[in-house]
């Protein structure tokens, strides 16, 4: 028997997921998605939106496993002069 998960190198929010609605360098935020996933935690990875838009860089300081659910809190790192799509 095993523990289903996903393993993500994007933090991809949809706003109910707790996507922020302002990014502010060194801010503060928590968001939740649907599953177990490994997310790689104190380094920079990159924050999409629902469209696959890269729009900065975030750090996972806290990810917790329960109820087959991922909770983060992450902290905005930078944020892109220009932003990208990611797919």
């Amino acid at each position: 028997m095993g523990m289903p998960c996903e393993v993500n190198s994007i933090l991809k929010l949809k706003p109910s997921q707790g996507y922020p609605e302002q990014l502010q360098p060194g801010s503060k935020h928590q968001a939740s998605k649907e599953g177990y996933r490994i997310i790689p935690i104190d380094v920079p990875i990159l924050l999409a939106d629902d469209n696959w838009v890269a729009y900065a860089d975030v750090i996972i300081r806290k990810l917790t496993w329960e109820n087959n659910q991922t909770m983060v809190i992450f902290q905005i790192d930078r944020i892109y002069d220009h932003p990208f799509k990611v797919k």
